[in-house]
């Protein structure tokens, strides 16, 4: 992230005292106090949710379990599950109601009345699905054929409540279609992708001439310095693949509810060029370069990847967009049988080496690989069961946001023959400042605004800065914050309030600074509450932007009453 939008959180934030804000009044003699720091302990828990899919061994949903039929393990060790929420074929299931209490006799026919309706999904519950294509480690043909699949997916199996964004990789992340509750929309986006060209078919070709050159070298020598330097680009190309992975997942952290990303390519090296130090390995019969390959491993960055979405709520869905595949492929134009066993066993290295990382991504954060099929349709309808059939099991986490990662196990009580539980594989126990910084930036990149604090956005007034130059702007900002949705507590003389203001932008390039944060402690004055709670407490900022359009997210936590808001604003700098 670019830091050249807000600069230094001491050149950044410049607070002007309430009474200097308003007309003097009973509110105005409240205080902020943030030099002094916290004045008492605020404990925020978080609630760890963790999304279950139970299946068969034809991968067919098993419904009808209860809260009982399930042990949470936290790092080993049993956990008490506080909430359970179930959804069967998109709907809420209600929990069955006590033995003693008699369940309602439905009308003749079945039919619900007009008086009661149907539960909905929750917010915390909600699914945001992101569709990303790997156009640079994808062959056109291949995308295009699993884009027939997948359009189908969007239009017939996801539900009303779903939101469905789409994101596309070569090189660098392109947003093509915001989050929306249209999945056709998305569908059609995804016609404007199947013109443009892959980079896996221009890397086919220089893998083929680096088999042949092993094929014909008499020498180790001869090619080794070749599938070194082949080596090193590609596992440079491959953590910028991660890395553009990574930016989504860490983006997707402050949204609400579940998260998924359907991850399209012909796959990503574990080990990059790992096929070929076996190549070389085997032709020359020496192992010493099998030492090298591993300096080209990324098993680490897909571990730390597979962390970080489970720390985000967020499962992978992985696609093999390059089918049924078969060894043998490279020996097309060898001329030796030698060569051509060669060609079949490195083929071999080269596609289980690709499905290794879709394989893990998968299974780390509890959802499905596609892989060796032509036909993806029948496996994108069990990732539609997975969203709209699954258990939520929830329990509060007894850290008080300690920053650590920690192992999730969940089992049936009881054995079900055939069973199969899948779940992300673990959680990050962040602290609220984590949490509030995930959700400013949602709000920020996504439009993601929850209010509950009723608070507003003021643009007062830009300045040129004359230290910055022509480009730079000090622009003040005012965050009204009304002061009866502040829990207030007596102390002493006042009634204190705990609140911590952070704030995020980002310009028309989509460059975002980092989330700065500034604690606000009030007191008021305990003759003036009555007055104050029928006013704002105008937080002022005053924030130092390059000239041109701007997006600027809030976010304010009261951590006395555990409330928290977020929200935007767009505006123009100097113009």
């Amino acid at each position: 992230m670019n830091q050249h939008l807000i600069v230094g959180a001491a050149a950044l934030l410049a607070i002007a005292g309430l009474a200097a804000a308003q007309e003097p009044g009973p509110a105005a003699l409240a205080e902020s106090a943030e030099s002094e720091g916290a004045f008492f302990e605020t404990v925020d828990v978080n609630l760890v949710n963790v999304e279950v899919y139970v299946t068969d061994k034809q991968g067919r949903a098993i419904t009808g379990l209860t809260r009982d039929d399930f042990v949470i393990l936290e790092d080993g060790r049993p956990v008490e599950i506080t909430n359970f929420f179930t959804v069967e074929g998109g709907m809420p299931v209600l929990p069955p109601p006590p033995a003693a209490v008699a369940a309602p006799a439905l009308p003749v026919g079945g039919a619900l009345p007009e008086t009661v309706q149907p539960l909905a999904v929750p917010e915390d519950q909600r699914l945001y699905l992101v569709v990303y294509v790997d156009n640079f480690n994808i062959r056109p043909f291949n995308r295009n054929r699993v884009f027939r699949r997948l359009r189908e997916f969007l239009t017939e199996q996801l539900g009303a409540e779903d939101r469905v964004m789409l994101v596309s990789y070569d090189r660098s992340l392109h947003y093509r279609h915001p989050f929306t509750s249209s999945p056709d929309l998305v569908a059609r986006a995804l016609f404007e992708l199947e013109d443009l060209s892959g980079h896996a078919i221009h890397a086919d070709s220089e893998r083929r001439d680096i088999l042949r050159e092993i094929a014909e070298a008499e020498a180790l020598g001869e090619v080794e310095y070749r599938v070194r330097t082949y080596a090193e680009s590609m596992y440079n190309d491959l953590s910028f693949s991660i890395d553009a992975m990574d930016e989504i997942v860490t983006s997707l952290a402050g949204l609400p509810g579940r998260k998924a990303l359907l991850y399209v390519s012909d796959g990503l090296p574990a080990t990059a060029a790992d096929d070929m130090f076996q190549a070389l390995s085997r032709s020359f019969n020496t192992t010493t370069v099998l030492s090298t390959a591993q300096e080209f491993n990324a098993n680490r960055l897909f571990e730390r990847l597979a962390a970080k979405a489970n720390a985000n709520r967020v499962t992978f869905y992985t696609v093999d967009a390059a089918g049924l595949r078969a060894p043998g492929g490279s020996s097309v134009e060898l001329a030796t049988a030698a060569e051509a066993g060669l060609a079949t066993f490195v083929d071999s290295v080269y596609i289980s080496n690709l499905q290794a990382p879709l394989l893990r991504l998968a299974e780390a954060t509890g959802g499905q690989a596609i892989i060796n099929t032509n036909d993806v349709g029948e496996r994108l309808a069990q990732v539609a069961t997975d969203f709209n059939t699954y258990y939520s099991l929830g329990y509060p986490s007894a850290h008080s946001g300690d920053g650590r990662y920690y192992k999730l196990e969940v089992r049936l009580a009881e054995k079900l023959k055939g069973a199969r539980v899948r779940h992300r594989e673990g959680y990050r126990d962040k602290p609220i400042t984590d949490r509030m910084s995930d959700g400013a930036l949602a709000t920020l990149v996504y439009g993601f605004e929850d209010n509950p604090l009723d608070l507003a956005i003021r643009v007062e007034a830009s300045q040129p800065d004359e230290e910055g130059g022509s480009r730079y702007y000090l622009v003040d900002i005012v965050v009204d914050i009304p002061l009866n949705r502040i829990e207030l507590v007596p102390i002493g003389d006042f009634h204190v309030g705990q609140t911590r203001v952070y704030f995020v932008a980002m310009d028309s390039e989509g460059d975002t600074s980092d989330v700065s944060e500034v604690p606000l402690a009030l007191r008021i004055p305990n003759a003036q509450v009555a007055a104050a709670l029928q006013q704002l407490y105008p937080y002022r900022v005053t924030l130092r932007m390059r000239q041109g359009p701007h997006r600027l997210a809030v976010g304010v936590v009261d951590e006395i009453g555990a409330n928290r808001s977020f929200l935007s604003r767009s505006f123009v700098v100097g113009g």
